[in-house]
C-alpha cells in the first residue's frame, strides 16, 4: 500500500529513537565512520550500499532524504546528487557503453544535450533526437544498438509531452532502459514509474528543495538499478550532496505539498488571464485546453506546477526588453520552484558575444509563478504589458 503523503514528508526515515527523539533529524556532518572491531568492519564492506563507511557513499542524513524522495516517486530507492545535471549524467552513463545508441527527445535540457553531443560522443556513443510526441518517430529511431530512451515530459520550456505508457511499452519490447526528467511536474503531479518508466530524474533544486538555496539532483528507480549506479558512477565520480544540504532539503519537503499546489493554482489563473490579453500571441501551459497536447497531459498529470511560457505579440527584441524591464515583482533568473516568481526571456539568449542566438523565438518568455498573491502578479503583468 502506498504511504500517505503526510507520512512521507513528515515521518518516513526519521527514526527519532536513534537520535535522542529530536523532532528534526540531526546533520551527521562527518566524512568517516568508525568500527568497534574487525568483524563489523568486514560486515560493512559486504554491502557498502546499506552501511555507513564513508560519506561519499552512504550518510545517515542523506539516507533520510533518499527514503522520502523514493517514496514520493513510488520507487524502491533513490540516489541524491550534487546537481540535476549530475543525476542525469549518472543515470545515462550507467546504462550505456561505447558504440551504443541513445534515442532522446528533441530540445532537451541544455546540459543533457551537452552530455550527448559533447561528452558521450567522445566515447563512441551516438544519439538521435526525435519528436517525443510522435511514438512512431521514436520507434523509427530505434537501432539494434539502442540502449536508452531519454524523455522529458513535459519539457521545461515549450512543455512537449510524451505518452509515457506507450514509450515504456515500446522500450521494453526492445530491451531499452527508459529515463525521464520529471522536474517539471514534481512527484506530486506525475509518477512515471507507474507508467512503466525505469528511472526518474529530478533537478531537486526546483520544487523538492523549494527555497532557491540548494542545488541537487535525484535518481529514482528499482533497488537493483540504484545499486548498479551506486557501485560504479556514484562512488567513482563523487557528485554527492553534503549532509548539511540534505537537511535543508528535508526541511524544504515539509512544505512541498502546500508550495506546489499554491504555485499550480496561481499559475493557472495567471496563464488564463494572459491567454485573453491582446498583447499576448499565445500561452503554453499543458493544462490549458488550448495546449496542443492537452488531452495527453490530462491523462498523465494531476497538475502542472508554476511553470508556463507565453509569446508576446511584438516584432522586435527591444519591445520584449521593455516589457521585462517594466516588471516589478518578477525576478529575471533561470531555474524555478522557489518562493519567488521569475521571468526568463528567450531574448536574453540573443546578442551574447561569442554565442549563436537561441533557436527559440525571441518573443517567448517563460514564467515561474511563486508564492506571491496572484492578483498582485496580474497587476504587475498588466502594467508591464501597457508599455507595448
Amino acid at each position: 500500500m502506498d504511504k500517505h503523503l503526510s507520512d512521507i514528508l513528515f515521518h518516513l526515515g526519521e527514526n527519532r529513537e536513534n537520535y535522542f527523539h529530536a523532532v528534526s533529524p540531526p546533520i551527521i556532518q562527518t566524512s568517516n565512520f568508525a568500527f568497534k572491531d574487525i568483524h563489523h568492519f568486514r560486515k560493512s564492506f559486504e554491502s557498502e550500499y546499506d552501511s555507513h563507511i564513508y560519506s561519499r557513499g552512504n550518510n545517515p542524513t542523506v539516507k533520510i532524504l533518499r527514503e522520502k524522495l523514493a517514496a514520493l516517486e513510488k520507487a524502491e530507492d533513490a540516489l541524491i546528487f550534487s546537481s540535476g545535471s549530475a543525476a542525469v549524467a549518472n543515470a545515462v552513463i550507467a546504462n550505456i557503453n561505447a558504440g551504443e545508441h541513445i534515442v532522446c527527445v528533441e530540445s532537451p535540457y541544455s546540459w543533457t544535450k551537452i552530455l550527448l553531443n559533447n561528452f558521450l560522443s567522445r566515447f563512441g556513443v551516438s544519439h538521435t533526437y526525435v519528436d517525443g510526441g510522435n511514438i512512431q518517430a521514436i520507434k523509427d529511431a530505434i537501432q539494434e544498438n539502442t540502449k536508452v530512451l531519454y524523455l522529458e515530459s513535459p519539457n521545461s520550456l515549450m512543455f512537449g509531452i510524451q505518452d509515457l505508457s506507450a514509450c515504456a511499452k515500446l522500450a521494453k519490447e526492445h530491451g531499452i532502459v527508459t529515463i525521464i526528467d520529471n522536474s517539471y511536474s514534481s512527484p506530486l503531479y506525475q509518477n512515471p514509474i507507474e507508467h512503466g518508466i525505469d528511472l526518474v530524474v529530478h533537478s531537486g533544486t526546483k520544487y523538492l528543495n523549494g527555497h532557491s538555496d540548494v542545488v541537487l539532483g535525484v535518481v529514482c528507480g528499482s533497488r537493483k538499478m540504484m545499486e548498479k549506479i551506486f557501485y560504479s558512477e556514484y562512488m567513482t565520480l563523487g557528485a554527492i550532496l553534503s549532509p548539511h544540504e540534505a537537511a535543508l532539503v528535508i526541511r524544504g519537503l515539509r512544505t512541498l505539498e502546500i508550495r506546489v499546489h499554491r504555485s499550480n493554482e496561481s499559475a493557472f489563473k495567471i496563464a488564463h488571464y494572459l491567454e485573453n490579453h491582446s498583447k499576448v500571441k499565445s500561452v503554453l501551459h499543458p493544462l490549458l485546453p488550448s495546449f496542443p497536447q492537452y488531452d495527453l497531459a490530462k491523462s498523465q498529470m494531476k497538475g502542472a506546477g508554476g511553470l508556463f511560457s507565453i509569446h508576446l505579440d511584438v516584432d522586435t527584441i527591444e519591445k520584449v526588453e521593455a516589457f521585462v524591464h517594466a516588471l516589478k515583482y518578477f525576478t529575471m533568473a533561470v531555474s524555478w520552484g522557489g518562493h519567488e516568481s521569475l521571468a526568463l526571456p528567450a531574448a536574453g539568449f540573443y546578442r551574447i558575444k561569442g554565442r549563436e542566438d537561441s533557436p527559440v523565438p525571441f518573443t517567448l518568455i517563460r514564467f515561474y509563478i511563486g508564492l506571491e498573491d496572484p492578483e498582485c502578479l496580474i497587476e504587475d503583468l498588466d502594467q508591464a504589458l501597457k508599455v507595448l
